[in-house]
């Protein structure tokens, strides 16, 4: 028996999304680890973010980074990027095309901020930007805190690091693998408009 998203696309959207408000809670989703690439000119670069935020009223999904981090300065110069989220069990594959948004030190990040436990914020303690080359093996956090022995006051110094990247939703690609046939389907946000493709 097919499931009732096999050849609806409303319930394609439904499902998806479903998938994807689940991730942000449920530390055992695969869709809460997607694939984040981005890219300018000649400089493409990929990378796991874990997804923090599922907005469907909006067409947003968001993460968090470090300010520092090198595709910051990519999304700079380009803010159009892509997710791509893959569940091996549901057998569904999601690109989704997106407008990034960097928040930093504003009212998105202070409520999010807020949030991030005490034994998160250590990837915003230390001394260098990430990628940072480094002549031992570290964790690159502080010094004085490389126990990770650190009060959550002290956390605070990692504030101005912590980013939000808000990633508003252009286009979503849905791929269905069955053995009875595959289906394939986009959805188009921005001209509002939805097909079917051919797998």
């Amino acid at each position: 028996m097919q499931p009732a998203y096999y050849e609806n696309l409303e319930e394609i959207q439904n499902k998806y999304w479903e998938m994807l408000n689940d991730a942000v809670t449920n530390r055992n989703s695969p869709f809460r680890i997607p694939v984040f690439i981005c890219a300018d000119q000649n400089e493409i670069d990929g990378r796991i973010v874990v997804l923090r935020k599922s907005d469907r009223d909006n067409n947003l999904l968001q993460f968090h980074t470090d300010f520092r981090s090198s595709k910051i300065n990519i999304l700079k110069k380009n803010n159009n990027a892509s997710l791509v989220f893959y569940d091996k069990e549901e057998k569904i594959q999601l690109r989704v095309k997106v407008n990034c948004i960097i928040n930093n030190k504003n009212s998105i990040t202070e409520e999010s901020w807020k949030k991030t436990q005490h034994i998160s914020r250590r990837c915003y303690l230390t001394d260098d930007p990430p990628g940072t080359i480094s002549s031992d093996p570290t964790s690159g956090m502080i010094s004085k805190l490389e126990d990770f022995d650190y009060t959550m006051e002290q956390s605070e110094e990692g504030y101005k690091n912590f980013t939000v990247i808000q990633c508003k939703i252009k286009a979503v690609e849905w791929l269905y693998l069955a053995a009875k046939g595959h289906r394939r389907a986009k959805f188009d946000i921005e001209k509002k408009q939805t097909s079917w493709l051919v797998p």
